[in-house]
């Protein structure tokens, strides 16, 4: 297994964005795309956090549009593939890959719910169709059992994948969920499995060796763990530890080191950190791009964020759902101010 040459690719430019609000700006993507060029990475994902086709007030605009994304990193790229990323519903054959398509991509990741592998077929059959090499992503991985996911994963390889990536959306996974879900995918598909972790809990690297020790040859990451929630896998310390345990990924772990010290480390508005927030997010098991949006609502309201996260998490809320979040700090407050009401009544009692 460790003669074989595990698939990292590079997301800083997708799901950094999350970081950012979307706010990459043409510098940053020439910048960034200019550098990874050199690296030896073998795919590069380019688009707002949540693909083609995402960009709006509901879950945020992107300060560059998704063409103009993609044109600008395509100048820079030679040896690596640009991706773009596509939800179905967010993102359109006709509006969205086609012009994506006509930018310069050459890989495509199909994303959907881990339940609604379904939604993605007549996405990734066009890319099959156009010579695309295509991802498919099953997103908030964690909400359902190992044969579950090999049920989904099974449709996305019917329809061509190259390869299925369990998502970690919320950073919800331990270890132990990590080895007997990525096991099953290997042992059950003809194709390649893949993990993309995030850090709410302090686990990504472990998360993602994990992943590649049970079989996983992809592995989903971003420079310097740029990315939503607590960040994601980071890329050059899980290259690093691959390299250490014997493993080839082919890159320039020093390029990756430059990159994330001299550029990334400048896209950054805050530190990627495991705090109050993210740390509920892991523990509700509710997606990480929530994050912001949370804060809003607990300071509106007057409700504790920790309290948000574990509300939605029992509600089982999933990415696309955020209009939820106002429905559960609004009944936060309504029964925090029932609880102070019978306290007061209690008093005078």
């Amino acid at each position: 297994m460790k003669n074989k040459e595990i698939l990292i690719i590079d997301s800083t430019l997708r799901d950094g964005s999350h970081a950012v609000h979307h706010q990459l700006t043409v510098k940053q993507v020439a910048d960034y795309s200019m550098a990874a060029e050199k690296t030896g990475i073998k795919i590069l994902v380019v688009g707002h956090g949540n693909g083609l086709g995402a960009s709006s007030l509901h879950l945020g605009q992107s300060a560059v549009g998704d063409t103009e994304m993609l044109t600008t990193a395509k100048k820079y790229l030679k040896s690596t593939k640009l991706s773009a990323f596509l939800i179905p519903g967010f993102g359109t054959i006709k509006d969205n890959l086609k012009p994506a398509l006509d930018a310069g991509i050459t890989a495509l990741m199909v994303a959907s719910h881990c339940t609604e592998a379904n939604v993605t077929r007549q996405h990734i059959e066009f890319a099959v169709k156009n010579n695309l090499e295509t991802y498919g992503i099953l997103m908030m991985s964690h909400m359902i059992s190992a044969s579950e996911l090999l049920t989904q994963a099974k449709l996305m390889e019917s329809y061509g994948v190259n390869g299925v990536i369990l998502m970690d959306s919320a950073g919800a996974y331990l270890t132990s969920d990590v080895r007997r879900k990525i096991s099953t995918l290997v042992s059950g598909l003809k194709i390649g499995v893949g993990f993309h972790a995030h850090n709410n809990l302090g686990l990504a690297i472990a998360n993602s060796v994990t992943a590649v020790e049970n079989g996983a040859t992809i592995l989903d990451t971003t420079s310097r763990g740029f990315g939503a929630g607590a960040g994601n896998c980071q890329m050059e310390v899980v290259v690093a530890v691959l390299e250490k345990m014997g493993y080839q990924t082919n890159l320039d772990l020093y390029r990756l080191m430059d990159i994330s010290e001299e550029i990334v480390s400048h896209f950054m508005t805050h530190s990627q950190e495991i705090n109050k927030m993210t740390l509920s997010s892991g523990l509700a098991g509710v997606f990480s791009g929530f994050a912001p949006h949370a804060q809003k609502a607990a300071e509106k309201y007057g409700v504790d964020v920790r309290d948000i996260f574990m509300e939605l998490g029992k509600r089982s809320i999933v990415a696309g759902q955020e209009d939820a979040i106002i429905d559960v700090a609004m009944n936060l407050k309504q029964k925090k101010s029932s609880s102070e009401e019978n306290f007061q009544i209690e008093s005078l009692t």
